[in-house]
């Protein structure tokens, strides 16, 4: 009987689908987001002020503001350093296409920036190369992007951004809770000690959320004010709360109490939900480790402790003779969904216009040919990850040798 309950366990187990991530939802969770339900204002609220105010105190920046999305939050952040029509902007051409769309939607001159083949990520030397390539003289943005949750190179971004007298933001929404080393001193991504702006996600993916939400980051009082006033359609309220002005043309960008509950409750366990995302990281890599030549788990220095949102591993397809197409649906068929991030910005005709050279973006397409995104998020079980890990063993056995 017990081996027939083991069978079935194991048979239901394998009909599950397994995502490539997911939220974390406990009883805590549960409990604020009930609770700011009863409140009087479940918008423009108490719970507002206080995921705002936590935020600050976390990231140790002087400003942050909560937003519907991270996309409206980098859509506000363009507009508080007043990008219009014309301006050069540089992004990396590995990027979710939010920062591509919203600089199209304002006119900007976007540049894609050829990206490192193991990070998928912008450097210096390559933000050089562009500048080079493109005989930028005038820059008014550089956005990075911190693929994964890994930031890489920002305070050499940071020099580059003082070199060129332009604004530099950073679209983090991969970098909750991540942190980085310079000089001696610990930052964590948020405290813009290095930028003008970071933007960050709280989609149910990111290492934690609030259904849907976004934070925005500054040191700057202007940017902050513009912002603030961007998120609710330009109104500027006096201490007569029926006589208010519009200042400029909005947007309703708001994130509502309910949405900030359940992201203070989050906020309160980054810590654990992180560390559970690097003991799974941990253990992928241990259990790869006898296929270094098919498979590499993207790596960092010391300097970096990342919040471990994606699990990008770069598999050698040449050697294996088949496509990351092909290898992407056997998984499927054995119900593990992976995916990739991200198809690179110039492939998408319908919206990408420019003419480019596609030699002067190897590392893009080397990276993008290779690098899938595994499974990881903070409920996936030792148990899961070996049924992962075993599947692509026995792809890589039967197709590698």
């Amino acid at each position: 009987i017990h081996l027939l309950y083991t069978r079935l366990k194991l048979n239901i187990f394998i009909m599950e689908f397994i995502p490539y991530g997911r939220q974390s939802i406990n009883s805590n969770d549960k409990k604020l987001v009930l609770k700011s339900l009863e409140a009087n204002l479940i918008t423009t609220g108490s719970y507002v002020a206080e995921f705002e105010k936590k935020l600050k105190k976390y990231f140790g920046t002087k400003y942050t503001l909560a937003c519907s999305s991270a996309t409206a939050g980098l859509h506000m952040a363009f507009l508080s350093i007043d990008i219009k029509k014309n301006d050069n902007i540089i992004v990396p051409a590995i990027n979710f296409i939010a920062s591509y769309n919203m600089l199209s939607i304002l006119g900007a001159n976007i540049y894609l920036c050829d990206v490192d083949p193991q990070t998928g990520q912008m450097n210096p030397e390559l933000i050089s190369e562009c500048i080079k390539l493109n005989k930028l003289k005038k820059i008014k943005a550089i956005v990075t992007m911190y693929l994964g949750g890994y930031p890489s190179n920002i305070v050499n971004f940071y020099k580059i951004k003082k070199k060129y007298r332009c604004f530099l933001i950073e679209d983090a929404c991969h970098a909750l809770g991540a942190r980085y080393k310079t000089s001696n001193q610990s930052f964590k991504v948020g405290s813009c000690k290095h930028s003008d702006i970071a933007v960050f996600s709280l989609h149910p993916v990111k290492p934690i959320t609030s259904g849907e939400g976004g934070i925005v980051c500054t040191n700057d009082f202007k940017i902050h004010k513009k912002i603030e006033l961007l998120r609710s359609h330009g109104i500027k309220r006096t201490k007569k709360h029926w006589i208010y002005d519009i200042e400029f043309c909005g947007y309703n960008y708001r994130l509502s109490d309910i949405n900030c509950a359940l992201a203070i409750s989050q906020l309160s366990r980054i810590s654990d939900l992180i560390l559970k995302r690097e003991k799974i990281f941990n253990y992928y890599k241990k259990k790869l480790s006898d296929f270094s030549k098919d498979v590499k788990i993207l790596d960092f220095n010391s300097k970096i402790a990342p919040s471990y949102h994606l699990l990008l591993a770069s598999f050698n397809f040449k050697r294996m003779k088949i496509s990351k197409d092909f290898f992407i649906k056997m998984l499927m068929k054995k119900k593990i969904i992976v995916q990739q991030h991200y198809i690179p910005i110039f492939r998408f005709k319908k919206i990408f216009k420019q003419k480019i050279n596609i030699r002067n973006y190897k590392g893009t397409i080397n990276y993008y040919n290779s690098t899938i995104s595994l499974p990881i998020y903070y409920d996936l079980s030792k148990k899961k990850i070996d049924y992962i890990m075993n599947t692509i063993k026995k792809i890589l056995n039967k197709y590698a040798n």
